[in-house]
């Protein structure tokens, strides 16, 4: 476990994968956190505080347990086994204790009380100034002013949410990874080779005999099922399962739902906030549950028509095409695919040869060499966590050192969750360089064929390297406003607006070559998929919005409420509903991560949010060009290297000229 306390002579300090072992980890976070508690207790004797000598220090006193906690978490998301599992359950409730032993302090509180009561007074720079606003709020927000009996409540709360928290997310993968439903031969009708391969796949992942076929909840085997299958029976009953998942038995949520929820509005109600989305929203652009809801019902009022017109348009035409009489929703991706098919002449599959995932990377880091002036050299020295992952060094304009670490993983395996995301193992300072982890889960290559992305497989991975551009593009001062740390409600903003790119000729052209032939992607392809993109957009945009509108109301509903999740749910969700509501007791909250075991609480609805300033910032690069220098250095200098070091829309207005419109992101979407 030393070298978690050592100067790593590995390159470019990047973390040493090959010596980190499970036993290690508790260890080494008690003597990381015992580390901390000593710089503490001296900065606690300072008499004249000063932004220098202890709001730094105060920052920085927890380096060690930083990187411990960095590597656990990150390879608990990415690469787990059980026994990580069961180190969780110790591991985040010593790091919340630390954590209100230092925000429940009153001698550190008095101190950082101090520097804020005469912070014009100090001569601080802005990003200075934001970091001592942001301490200061962050003790008052986590109960520096209360008595020392609630104190005690809240350090009690936050140990609990924690464990109920890691049990949420274990139950909803396990869930997920023990289901497979296998079929024959004579089941595959309608499915094309790559989703074939998947189902393979799928079958070895579960140990079934050679030349089986498996359907997992595994997005990257359901959704092609769900799309493809002519199997309607098939369709059916995945869609049932995957409704309820986490719903009873083993692996039931409902009970870690409505606790994570109880401890939430306790939490708010001893901060002295109404309930659990006044407190987080306080921190973010949309500042309270009214503006959110507010955003929520303008665009639902500009999609839900054009949503009931898209559903009618698929339902019509799986009548006349097969004689569906009782659509339901399980028929959607099916019908929905064959009517773009029919309207635009191609389907998703035409476009997989021309995304080989070894050639989306290359492009990626092309548009970053055009925009940013950044290279990406690859370094198999590195160490890595799995055989994998890949390493690149990263250099900006004409420099010899790297001024970043970028990994990249990007296949599904049994020990990663679902989905993608984008984390760092260091936060980029004026002492350290960045090193950041996009993680994804895309279909493997096979013996016969390269690893072939869907267009959405290409999004889900500009949207990643997006947030990858703002780790390593950051450029301040302390590593605790750097990069991503930013409002929630910002943060997809780096992310989005990079999916732009995907839909220009002038970018595709750099990657988008068919991997047999070498031919450039038509014109006519790319202007298919603009218009598809347009395609179906009320219904996509009315479902994301039924995400928002339910984490908002179980956010802010007081849970005495709540007796029944599954009907507070349904109630919300039938405002949205678009199909019969045919499979009972059906829960998204149940497996509903990104607020139950990520970091949206209260702030689901940021996704469409970031829609409404990506859409809105991507216009300034085509009234300039896609790869204006003037406008990607603008962006770059006044967005992504400022982290969180001011306020968001004062960084946004700076960038753009004016506040943000909606205007932009309706007519994208085809629904001004």
């Amino acid at each position: 476990m030393n070298f978690y306390f050592e100067k790593l002579d590995t390159p470019f300090e990047t973390v040493p994968f090959s010596k980190v072992k499970n036993e290690d980890f508790l260890p080494a976070l008690n003597k990381a956190l015992d580390l901390a508690r000593e710089r503490i207790e001296k900065l606690k004797t300072i008499q004249s505080p000063s932004f220098e000598n202890f709001i730094v220090p105060l920052n920085e006193c927890n380096k060690e347990s930083d990187l411990v906690s960095h590597v656990f978490f990150n390879l608990y998301s990415a690469n787990r086994d059980d026994e990580m599992q069961e180190i969780a359950k110790e591991f985040s409730p010593l790091l919340t204790k630390f954590g209100n032993d230092v925000i429940l302090d009153p001698a550190l509180f008095e101190r950082v009380k101090t520097l804020y009561e005469k912070i014009d007074e100090l001569g601080l720079s802005t990003e200075e100034r934001t970091i001592l606003e942001k301490e200061y709020k962050s003790f008052v927000r986590n109960g520096a002013l209360l008595s020392e009996e609630d104190k005690e409540k809240v350090r009690a709360i936050d140990e609990e949410k924690s464990k109920v928290s890691l049990a949420f997310g274990d139950n909803a993968l396990a869930a997920r990874n023990e289901y497979f439903m296998e079929i024959s031969k004579d089941d595959l009708d309608g499915l094309p080779e790559s989703a074939i391969e998947a189902l393979v796949g799928a079958a070895k992942t579960h140990k079934l005999p050679e030349g089986s076929y498996a359907v997992t909840l595994d997005p990257t085997v359901y959704i092609p099922f769900m799309t493809y299958s002519a199997r309607r029976d098939l369709r059916e009953k995945l869609f049932k399962v995957r409704s309820v998942l986490a719903t009873d038995g083993e692996y039931d949520n409902k009970g870690n739902v409505k606790r994570i929820l109880e401890l939430r509005e306790q939490r708010a109600n001893i901060l002295g906030y109404a309930n659990h989305a006044e407190f987080i929203l306080e921190e973010r652009m949309a500042k309270n549950p009214g503006t959110v809801t507010h955003f929520i019902e303008d665009i639902v009022e500009k999609a839900r028509e054009k949503a009931k017109e898209d559903v009618e348009e698929v339902a019509k035409f799986a009548k006349e095409k097969d004689g569906i009489e009782d659509f339901q929703q399980w028929d959607y991706g099916l019908y929905s695919e064959q009517l773009k098919k029919e309207k635009f002449n191609f389907d998703d599959e035409v476009l997989r040869p021309f995304f080989k995932l070894e050639n989306v990377i290359k492009g990626a880091f092309s548009v970053a060499s055009k925009l940013f002036d950044l290279k990406f050299v690859e370094n198999k020295k590195i160490e890595t966590y799995h055989e994998d992952v890949m390493a690149y060094e990263v250099y900006e304009g004409t420099n010899k050192e790297p001024m970043g670490i970028f990994y990249a993983d990007f296949f599904p395996r049994p020990s990663k969750r679902a989905g993608a995301w984008m984390t760092d193992f260091k936060m980029q300072s004026q002492s350290q360089i960045p090193h950041v982890l996009i993680v994804c889960n895309f279909t493997k290559s096979t013996d016969t064929k390269p690893s072939l992305l869907t267009l959405n497989e290409v999004l889900t991975l500009f949207h990643e390297f997006g947030h990858s551009l703002h780790g390593l593009l950051s450029k301040c001062k302390y590593s605790f406003v750097a990069g991503t740390n930013v409002y929630w409600d910002f943060v997809e903003l780096p992310s989005q607006i990079l999916e732009n790119w995907v839909f220009e000729k002038e970018c595709l052209d750099i990657f988008a070559k068919h991997y047999e032939t070498g031919e450039l992607i038509s014109e006519d392809l790319v202007n298919k998929i603009k218009d598809s993109q347009k395609f179906q957009e009320g219904v996509a945009t009315l479902r994301q919005l039924s995400f928002a509108s339910l984490d908002m109301t179980l956010h802010t509903k007081p849970v005495k409420e709540i007796d029944d999740l599954i009907a507070i749910e349904k109630s919300v969700m039938d405002q949205y509903r678009l199909f019969p509501n045919s499979v009972p007791n059906s829960s998204m909250a149940c497996t509903f991560g990104h607020i139950f075991s990520g970091g949206y609480s209260a702030g689901y609805y940021s996704y469409k949010w970031a829609e409404v300033l990506d859409a809105d910032a991507f216009e300034a690069f085509k009234e300039n060009g896609i790869f204006n220098s003037e406008t990607a250095k603008k962006f770059k200098n006044e967005i992504l290297a400022k982290g969180g070091s001011e306020h968001p829309l004062e960084l946004y207005k700076r960038f753009r000229g004016k506040e943000p419109s909606v205007d932009a992101l309706m007519k994208r979407a085809g629904l001004a």
